[in-house]
């Protein structure tokens, strides 16, 4: 049965997600600059979360938590895998897709080696990371670098993350990703001439005639939607674990972007995006503000973890005699993803942008995997 707490969280929930949408597409100048260190899509956890605090409601077990994991978690899985069209990722070429991946992995396994690190020289850390579980942090921030948001909610839950160790990780990850946009964004411009100090004599690829949009042809919207739905219906009463709902959902989601011609990637995108704000603000109803400090080996050891990832990557492009200008491409498709890699990528060659997207969505559907695969180490050590 419905209670009155179930009306006010899903009054809150709407009202959150209308006001992130609206507040996303404004231009004034101090909105974007807000908006650059504390994105929409913080709004959407956050707003929630002000509500229950500032009234002492209790909204966390609401029916919009189960609603979330079983139909809209999906819905949006499917969203965002279907948008990636593999016959397209030849135009990217070989070295600079190497260069993207050693970048993923150094992503996802580092942070192993660091834990480790950090054990072997302090035991309190190893007591810290590991014994009281704040390696669960850890394994959103590679959902979050790789994948975006969508494998950050769903590695999120796989962790079994806490909500209170989500939100300062959240606001930590900001933070960094957009101190590594604006230093991806000098480093892209003086690209050539460190290629010339460091021996690098390598072309970049012409203007490509590759777009990715959606043509008048393309399956209607409501109809893409009802497939995702009804997807996800099946799933759902074949009541199958989490873990295996993401793993088929995602091989589902890949083939319905790459074997239907007429498949509304464009729509896909879109619908991923706004199911995103919704699972953030239904999250941000389970939040509690008691604690949201993390401690300074957490934050030492994340900010190591970020530079030694440029770091492989420049070393990996050195060895591939690859353009060093791929190198905040691909690192800003894996941390930064659709939005902000191709933005990085027109300070320097407009035409290089579609390039970006493609590895920026390559990025959103390979972050669950690379999360899992973090998980499953991290549970190994424990």
């Amino acid at each position: 049965m419905i209670s009155s707490s179930d009306y006010i969280a899903a009054a809150i929930v709407l009202l959150t997600v209308f006001f992130v949408l609206k507040i996303s597409k404004v231009k004034h100048r101090i909105v974007q600059k807000i908006l650059d260190w504390f994105p929409a899509i913080l709004f959407a956890y956050v707003i929630p979360a002000a509500f229950t605090h500032l009234f002492s409601w209790d909204l966390s077990e609401v029916f919009l938590h189960g609603l979330s994991r079983n139909w809209i978690i999906p819905v949006t899985l499917l969203a965002v895998m279907s948008a990636l069209p593999l016959r397209q990722l030849a135009i990217v070429g070989i070295r600079p897709l190497i260069l993207f991946f050693v970048g993923s992995a150094v992503i996802a396994i580092l942070p192993i080696l660091l834990v480790l690190l950090f054990s072997s020289i302090d035991p309190q850390s190893s007591d810290l990371l590991i014994g009281r579980g704040y390696w669960k942090g850890l394994v959103p921030i590679v959902g979050g670098w790789i994948g975006g948001s969508t494998s950050q909610l769903i590695l999120k839950e796989l962790a079994q993350t806490p909500e209170s160790l989500f939100l300062s990780v959240l606001v930590l990850d900001n933070i960094l990703v957009n101190i590594w946009t604006i230093l991806m964004f000098q480093f892209i411009k003086k690209a050539e001439v460190l290629n010339v100090l460091i021996g690098i004599n390598d072309p970049i690829p012409d203007q490509s005639e590759v777009e990715i949009k959606a043509s008048r042809t393309n399956i209607l919207p409501l109809v893409t939607l009802l497939i995702f739905l009804a997807i996800a219906s099946i799933v759902y009463f074949l009541n199958i674990s989490f873990l295996g709902m993401v793993i088929s959902l995602s091989i589902i989601g890949l083939l319905l972007g790459n074997l239907i011609k007429l498949w509304n990637t464009r729509f896909s995108l879109q619908l991923g995006g706004i199911c995103i704000v919704l699972v953030m603000a239904i999250l941000g109803l389970r939040l509690d503000f008691s604690n949201l400090s993390l401690p300074m080996v957490f934050i030492l050891l994340v900010i190591i973890w970020l530079i030694f990832h440029f770091i492989g990557m420049i070393i990996c492009a050195k060895i591939l005699k690859l353009n060093l200008v791929w190198v905040p491409i691909a690192s800003m498709a894996n941390l930064g993803g659709i939005s902000t890699a191709p933005a990085v990528t027109a300070a320097f060659r407009k035409d290089l942008m579609p390039h970006a997207v493609l590895l920026a969505i390559l990025s959103m559907v390979t972050g669950t995997a690379w999360g899992m695969l973090t998980i499953y180490i991290f549970e190994l050590l424990n």
